[in-house]
């Protein structure tokens, strides 16, 4: 019960969009600085493709909880099939998609390189991390509330 308070999907998930935003604000950021710079490459990660793998982890995480635990288990004569991943592997697959998809950087034309287009791409990416955090604290803060049985926590 404990463990899976703080393993919940939604938990997952934030923090997973925290990594990301933070990796992605890192390289846009490069990418102001280097503006200017003959030859430079502007990058930026994917967030479609972030996006995508996060949806597909959610999914698989709510397929596994949908199961009977005797099933995810393997209990009551429940046969995996070989050529496919169990419940749990299917899990950690759609989250390391999650995590490779922060690795993936995409390379612009540099026909669009404008500052002002910097700007929106880092103020939107800071409202993304800033609603990741609040609902982390969130999450923290009713954990909190409900280990001192207070409401003023």
């Amino acid at each position: 019960m404990f463990n899976s308070m703080f393993s919940s999907p939604s938990l997952k998930s934030l923090e997973q969009t925290v990594s990301f935003t933070e990796r992605r604000h890192a390289i846009l950021a490069s990418n102001v600085a280097n503006m200017d710079t003959p030859g430079y490459q502007q990058r930026d990660l994917s967030l479609n493709t972030f996006q995508d793998n996060l949806r597909d982890a959610i999914q698989a995480e709510r397929q596994s909880q949908e199961m009977s635990p005797g099933l995810r288990l393997g209990m009551f004569g429940a046969v995996e099939q070989p050529s496919q991943p169990s419940i749990e592997e299917a899990k950690n697959i759609a989250m390391e998609n999650v995590r490779d998809s922060m690795k993936q950087i995409v390379y612009h034309d540099g026909s669009d390189d404008n500052l002002e287009m910097h700007v929106t791409q880092i103020s939107k990416n800071q409202s993304m991390h800033t609603m990741a955090v609040a609902m982390m604290k969130s999450h923290y803060r009713q954990l909190q509330m409900a280990i001192s049985g207070s409401v003023n926590a």
